[in-house]
């Protein structure tokens, strides 16, 4: 309890400052874009563990290569759209915002 009353405090200081300043929260669209591409690298993992099935799968069982195939593009294009809106929210937090 006593640690979560210390970092609300700090988060409170924090947030003080920055009104006090004004270009204060104009910075906080970079911290922001930073967490927005944190997307992109959960979209590499998930990539990557999928291929790895795909390959262990493929390796099991030969005859279902072009099933296993499609259904990986599948799941790639739909794990990397995730990755590209995380993009798009970290580029017009910098550029519009």
């Amino acid at each position: 309890m006593e640690l979560l009353t210390t970092v609300m405090t700090h988060v409170f200081h924090f947030f003080n400052h920055l009104a006090a300043d004004p270009n204060g929260l104009m910075n906080l669209k970079f911290v922001g874009a930073g967490i927005s591409t944190i997307s992109c690298a959960g979209s590499g993992i998930g990539q990557g563990f999928a291929a790895g099935k795909a390959v262990e799968a493929v390796a099991r069982n030969p005859e279902v290569e072009s099933k296993i195939r499609t259904q990986f593009v599948i799941g790639a294009a739909i794990a990397e759209s995730g990755a590209i809106y995380g993009l798009v929210v970290s580029l017009i937090l910098i550029f519009v915002a």
